[in-house]
């Protein structure tokens, strides 16, 4: 999974980025934003890594804590850990992705909208989600890909509600109260599914 990503990261920005430029850039290149360019601030690379650098430290050290408290939410709560890990730490979490989707979408940027949140679940399920494994075993935590059947089933799901409404390459009301009403389904499939466990877990 991880050369997969790795591969698809080549192909859209090394070798075949231009099959991923906005079909509108050319018309906006034409365009006299001299203002806002004036007005955009620039920092150098070192910048750009000593900030990713810390920042990316500072959320480790927030997230473990974080991940100490799910339990703790979920029995005060009454909540399952499973619906508080694949339903609200995920809309927590995305706040920022989320508003700047919305904000494109409002601004009628179809492409920069799908990209964002595409992109991003794409780079969970491929990038984040298999390398924390690895890094679970250099660790010596046993991890692994093993997803219970309800979780295999539901992603392969909405990766198919997804194609589909991409299929046509539009966009309406309808789809879009559609994708809301699959999103709220899987969210109450979560909050009712209760895992069968084994003796041994």
């Amino acid at each position: 999974m991880l050369v997969a990503y790795a591969s698809y990261l080549f192909f859209q920005l090394k070798s075949h980025s231009n099959l991923y430029d906005s079909i509108d850039e050319e018309r906006e290149d034409n365009v006299d934003d001299s203002d806002e360019e004036e007005e955009a601030l620039e920092i150098s690379m070192w910048e750009e890594i000593a900030w990713l650098t810390t920042l990316t430290l500072w959320v480790s050290v927030l997230s473990g804590y974080l991940v100490d408290a799910i339990q703790g939410a979920s029995d005060s709560w009454n909540m399952p850990v499973s619906f508080i890990s694949v339903v609200l730490l995920p809309i927590v979490g995305n706040a920022a992705e989320h508003a700047s989707a919305i904000m494109f979408a409002m601004k009628d940027k179809l492409d920069i909208t799908l990209g964002v949140a595409i992109g991003s679940s794409t780079q969970i399920s491929m990038f984040v989600i298999p390398f924390c494994v690895v890094v679970g075993w250099i660790m010596g935590q046993p991890m692994d890909l093993n997803f219970q059947l309800f979780e295999t089933a539901t992603l392969f799901i909405t990766v198919l509600v997804v194609a589909f409404m991409l299929q046509e390459g539009t966009s309406n009301y309808f789809k879009g109260l559609m994708l809301i009403l699959c999103y709220l389904i899987v969210a109450a499939s979560f909050f009712v599914h209760v895992d069968n466990k084994s003796d041994d877990d």
